[in-house]
């Protein structure tokens, strides 16, 4: 908000879990207050119901990007889902729609199962995915069964993307580990406090948003759904909750770190004002 207050800019999220209507308080999206500060768009803008691919966000940013072009508001894009971003700049592969019956047997499947197969049939990808990774696992079979080719041959023909056709200052922030880790312990403590218990209790008593819907995989959603269905205890929910949201932003942290090109820059101190006085 710092930044797009200096340059006039509008911030837009790219988180996956931000976009939806449902989850304002668990996916810890911007306040009132912070909306009011400056303009945000693309959070909260999808409803629960709904589903929300990397390719459906990619297009909605592309939107917001050249609404802000027009109206001379840089944007500033702001978020942790790598797969987005990546869809956004580097476009999207053009896989052809997965057989419903070979996607069926896929998804039945558990993990080490669909692992094992997928060393059978797609050994790089089994080799650079998390065995753990279910949804990217489940991705990578059903692709190459379905389409006779490994998922890695259709990315490399991407298209769409709009990295070469912008000026991207791009900026990683790798705060100190043990303080992020802290800091998302307090944060998911405050946020079971302050309203998350009510917001997935509303989330559940929907009829029309089914049990394997996105927004009610994210993290905490499942732990909270848990301690309201007499399940777990509160402190039980709340320490699976942490548990998950260190896990994946240890992964965050894994891929930002490795992944993006290493001209971006990455910021491991404190001192944000050198780095986006550098970006800008």
């Amino acid at each position: 908000m710092a930044l797009a207050e200096r340059i006039g800019g509008t911030v837009i999220n790219a988180d996956a879990s931000q976009v939806y209507r449902d989850l304002r308080i668990l996916s810890a999206r911007p306040s009132d207050a912070d909306e009011a500060r400056v303009p945000h768009r693309l959070f909260g803008h999808i409803d629960g119901a709904e589903s929300c691919s990397a390719a459906r966000w990619a297009a909605d940013a592309r939107a917001a990007i050249e609404a802000c072009r027009t109206a001379g508001r840089p944007p500033v894009l702001v978020g942790g889902t790598g797969l987005y971003l990546r869809t956004l700049l580097d476009g999207i592969a053009p896989v052809p729609d997965i057989d419903p019956d070979i996607r069926a047997t896929v998804r039945a499947l558990p993990v080490a199962s669909a692992h094992g197969a997928l060393v059978e049939e797609d050994p790089a990808a089994a080799a650079r995915l998390n065995p753990a990774d279910t949804t990217r696992i489940a991705r990578a079979l059903e692709v190459v069964r379905s389409t006779g080719r490994p998922l890695a041959a259709w990315q490399r023909e991407r298209h769409g993307g709009i990295g070469d056709r912008i000026d991207l200052r791009a900026l990683i922030i790798l705060p100190d580990r043990e303080t992020l880790l802290r800091r998302c312990d307090a944060r998911l403590e405050s946020m079971f406090a302050d309203g998350a218990v009510e917001e997935v209790r509303a989330l559940l008593a929907r009829p029309d948003i089914p049990p394997d819907a996105p927004v009610r995989r994210a993290i905490g959603v499942p732990d909270i759904a848990a301690m309201l269905a007499g399940e777990i205890s509160r402190a039980t929910a709340l320490e699976r909750a942490r548990l998950a949201t260190r896990q994946y932003a240890k992964r965050q942290y894994t891929w930002f770190r490795n992944q993006p090109p290493r001209d971006w820059k990455r910021c491991t101190s404190g001192n944000l004002e050198f780095y986006f006085t550098e970006t800008v």
